[in-house]
């Protein structure tokens, strides 16, 4: 496998997640597209949840109806949370799985070898090597800071951005509470991805703002104006 050190990273780049709970879907959908003309985003992922934490699937697939095709036309790859038979009902770009949902080797069973594979591996550099090894197109790491977003989160260092990138090929996304004011520090520890919920959704001048925001950071800290 080659190393980090055979390319020159690129520009990090932001990854939207869902609200966990959307009772607006067309007022959501209209709110996405604003964001998206606002400033770069590479992926969305849809990660609706019920009140008990699993999946939703009637909203996954009302917010995947409404929204999948226009991200897309954006150029954003849409992913689905937990369910690669949701993703690929969907039309969906890929999935996303935790570590206790589907296995990443069954994930890819399912979505195909041409559909995206991203994995949870929250501190630990061990399981994020084991699921590059079994094929996921990219390795989360976190939570960096506090986030009411998800429960069961474990705290997660910035150095593992640094290390990864040192070692690994297989892109990283940084995920966990991450806000304009304190990405910066995950951008320049290496990764390659900053996945946002409540960051954009809550940001007090709008998703909008907080896409267009972002994206100035993320243009300051390109690693190939250095």
């Amino acid at each position: 496998m080659s190393t980090a050190e055979d390319y020159t990273r690129l520009r990090t780049r932001l990854y939207l997640i869902t609200p966990p709970q959307i009772d607006d879907v067309e007022g959501f959908a209209a709110l996405l597209e604003t964001a998206l003309t606002a400033g770069d985003v590479a992926c969305l992922q849809l990660r609706l949840k019920t009140a008990g934490g699993e999946t939703d699937e009637a909203a996954t697939r009302a917010v995947g109806a409404a929204v999948t095709e226009m991200a897309q036309a954006y150029g954003v790859a849409v992913l689905v949370n937990d369910r690669p038979d949701l993703a690929v009902e969907l039309g969906a770009d890929g999935v996303h799985v935790g570590l206790d949902d589907v296995p990443v080797k069954q994930a890819r069973t399912i979505v195909g070898k041409d559909m995206i594979v991203g994995a949870t591996a929250k501190n630990s550099r061990h399981v994020a090597m084991q699921a590059s090894e079994a094929g996921a197109d990219y390795v989360a790491f976190g939570a960096f800071y506090p986030t009411g977003t998800k429960e069961d989160t474990v705290e997660a260092s910035p150095d593992l951005l640094e290390i990864w990138q040192e070692s690994m090929e297989v892109p990283c996304v940084a995920i966990g509470g991450i806000t304009v004011g304190n990405a910066e520090p995950l951008v320049v520890a290496g990764a390659d991805f900053l996945a946002v919920s409540s960051g954009v959704w809550n940001h007090p001048a709008g998703a909008p703002a907080a896409v267009a925001e972002f994206n100035a950071l993320l243009d300051r800290l390109d690693p190939s104006r250095s």
